[in-house]
């Protein structure tokens, strides 16, 4: 089969605080993906990066008295470390703050400038005559005009209501608390509305592409009425504007991030030596791409992006595979740091090892509606599917050859029906993570895990060791086949334990396809797969009673 190229693009967490679990239920999808493809042999190119310019990143800095890129740097960081315990492995996680990203960013601004979906405008902007400078929406602090509550330019604090900044009552200067006046600003616009018939017809092109909850989100959008937006913002931290007088403002991050995609994938693809603008051109007829992120930034991803992409001209293929989460919360609450009911992704990290977090979210993860998490669910699962049934079967089957034949486990025949079965369930799997549907393929993992049980159960080796040895070794060696497969289906999603079950019986690397096993195999260093946890010496621990009263796992 002759090999695709795949891009798959990751959501760009906003560097200004630590990757919750909403971010890892939303971004995991993208690294299981990429695991699979690899596994297929298909050219894969894998990007993310953090996002490190826009307002909240500046209005941290003066609170603290630091540089912009100081927070940015740190959470940077702590994403990089995070991602890599988590077993994420992708091709380049880069920033904002790269200076190859800047200047592909400037390149295409002008691209798209030229091709005359940029103008300028001028309008009436929120000024502070103290500060002698323009605000922008998060520098502006004043009077929610629906509740009365005290919000900033963009949202109220107490309704949580989006608001518009002209919206706002009594009005003034976050820095030096002076009533703000209005005075004309200029800034330049992108010409959104000029691409409401494409975008229509995109999404009337991938309904069985896109999950339903991006479908529903990218259609009301446009419903509502697309509106030019603000390509600069009056802000001295970010991408500079390619255009002369507009020293004073940065590229809007909305358009700046999302590009983010092409600058790293074009970078990966440099040093592979492959021409990215024929991997990406909607003429390759190998290409699929997938873009992996969480319910917010639905609109940006099947709106803007595209838009973008058809502004600047390059022919690159549009999005084929929306990959878009839910919420994460529990009670149907919405978690945030806000209400200080957030929990890292770090936090979870220190109780429970990554492959059960990437199961746990993976098979109960948010893909059509929002998703209750708890520490003692998450402890649940994993003892009822982990060990209860991936761990009893392998470590069953490979404790008693190793207790009774010394870890020799002798050939035999493997049973044609199981053969089958196997070969159904990568054919099954595989076309559900073709279509990004993570939470089918793990069911359907499990319903072989559990077709092996049943098999080992019914097949008795107990018994057939003392009264039938070749029926034994027939019946060892199809679980042998069993577990070999087993551990190709469950690398994207439990990496650790397919590595651990490969090192125990000397089996190839992961591929994605069925493996056919031949000759003697002799168990090395044989490890129980995954211990018990403990719930009460989980929830018990006062840090982490602390965790499980928030009351769920973040937004």
């Amino acid at each position: 089969m002759e090999k695709r190229d795949i891009f798959i693009g990751g959501a760009w967490p906003y560097a200004n605080y630590y990757l919750h679990v909403g971010h890892l239920a939303a971004l995991l999808p993208g690294d299981i993906l990429a695991k699979y493809f690899r596994g297929k042999g298909d050219n894969v190119i894998y990007v993310s990066g953090s996002d490190c310019h826009g307002t909240p990143i500046t209005e941290r800095a003066k609170k603290e008295g630091v540089y912009p890129a100081t927070i940015a740097s740190y959470y940077h960081n702590e994403f990089l470390k995070t991602f890599d315990k988590l077993g994420f492995e992708y091709d380049e996680y880069s920033s904002t703050m790269s200076e190859h990203h800047k200047e592909y960013v400037k390149l295409q601004f002008k691209k798209i400038l030229e091709n005359g979906y940029i103008y300028e405008k001028k309008e009436l902007q929120d000024f502070c005559e103290s500060c002698n400078s323009f605000l922008s929406d998060r520098e502006i602090e004043g009077k929610c005009p629906h509740c009365g509550g005290k919000s900033t330019g963009d949202q109220c604090d107490v309704c949580g209501d989006s608001l518009d900044s002209s919206e706002v009552l009594d009005k003034h200067c976050k820095t030096c608390g002076s009533k703000t006046i209005m005075k004309p600003n200029k800034h330049l616009y992108f010409r959104l509305t000029d691409f409401e018939k494409e975008l229509q017809e995109l999404i009337n092109q991938n309904k069985d592409k896109w999950r339903k909850n991006a479908l529903g989100e990218a259609q009301k959008y446009i419903d509502m009425g697309l509106v030019d937006r603000a390509a600069t913002r009056q802000l001295d931290w970010g991408v500079e504007v390619p255009v002369k007088g507009y020293d004073d403002k940065r590229i809007y991050v909305w358009i700046e991030a999302v590009l983010g995609y092409l600058s790293v994938g074009k970078e990966v693809a440099e040093k592979r030596g492959i021409n990215f603008d024929e991997f990406m051109s909607k003429n390759n007829p190998k290409l699929r791409t997938y873009y992996v992120h969480g319910k917010d930034n639905i609109p940006f991803h099947t709106t803007i992006y595209p838009a973008i992409i058809s502004a600047i001209k390059n022919d690159y293929n549009l999005p084929n595979y929306i990959v878009s989460s839910a919420y994460v919360n529990l009670n149907n609450e919405k978690m945030s740091k806000t209400k200080g009911n957030l929990i890292t992704a770090n936090e979870l990290m220190e109780m429970f090892d990554s492959d059960t977090l990437r199961f746990y979210f993976s098979f109960k993860g948010p893909e059509s509606n929002d998703m209750n998490c708890s520490l003692t669910d998450i402890i649940q699962t994993h003892n009822k599917f982990l060990v209860g049934m991936l761990g009893n079967f392998v470590n069953r089957n490979l404790s008693f050859v190793n207790k009774k034949f010394d870890g020799i486990i002798k050939e035999g025949c493997v049973d044609e029906t199981i053969k089958s079965a196997t070969e159904k369930t990568y054919r099954i799997i595989g076309d559900y993570f073709e279509k990004g549907e993570i939470r089918n393929a793990v069911t359907q993992m499990f319903e072989y895990v559990a077709l092996a049980n049943k098999y080992y159960d019914s097949r008795q080796p107990w018994i057939q060791v003392k009264e039938d040895v070749n029926g034994f070794n027939d019946t060892t060696y199809t679980c042998t086949y069993m577990i070999a497969n087993i551990s190709n289906m469950i690398a994207p999603i439990l990496p650790h334990a397919s590595r651990k079950i490969k090192e125990m019986l000397n089996l190839p690397e992961y591929q994605w396809e069925e493996t056919n096993i031949k000759g003697v195999y002799n168990i090395q260093n044989l490890k129980v797969l995954y211990d018990r946890i403990d719930e009460k010496k989980i929830l018990n621990n006062e840090d982490n009673e602390q965790i499980e009263q928030k009351k769920g796992c973040s937004r």
